[in-house]
């Protein structure tokens, strides 16, 4: 059985592929703002892969890991794990999730974490499905500036 997308880490993107970034953006959060430039320097920064999901070409999903040492060992974080709705339910974010989870253990990252808003329902159990655990936890967020993006 073929995969739904394949499943890549961008090492760039065509002008088409950010047209399909941007219209992704909006479905993780009405106030994410989209900045090209930030989108290219992303593909540069040695802590952070894109992932991106492709159907015949066309970047129908992504999802991004960063990955950062600590004392307490390397860690990584995955955000903005997001499939176009016409392409959920096809198991494309799935493949996003087990593609980072696969890079992680290749870096021998000890923790890999990620926030859901609570009424996510149906994310959360995707994220726990691969193994993802609840933690009691307080997320926290401070602003150091107040900007668009």
């Amino acid at each position: 059985m073929k995969a739904a997308a394949d499943i890549e880490v961008a090492s760039t993107l065509s002008s088409t592929d950010l047209d399909a970034v941007e219209r992704l953006l909006p479905l993780l959060s009405s106030t994410a703002g989209y900045d090209r430039n930030r989108m290219l320097a992303m593909l540069d920064h040695p802590g952070l892969n894109l992932f991106v999901a492709r159907v015949g070409g066309e970047i129908v999903g992504m999802a991004t890991l960063a990955t950062f040492p600590l004392p307490t060992g390397w860690r990584g974080h995955v955000d903005d794990v997001v499939v176009d709705d016409t392409q959920r339910g096809k198991g494309i974010a799935r493949s996003l999730l087990v593609a980072i989870i696969q890079l992680a253990r290749e870096r021998g990252l000890r923790t890999l974490d990620l926030t859901s808003r609570p009424s996510r329902a149906s994310a959360i159990h995707l994220y726990e499905s691969v193994g993802f655990e609840r933690r009691d936890s307080v997320l926290m967020r401070f602003r150091p500036t107040e900007f668009n993006n």
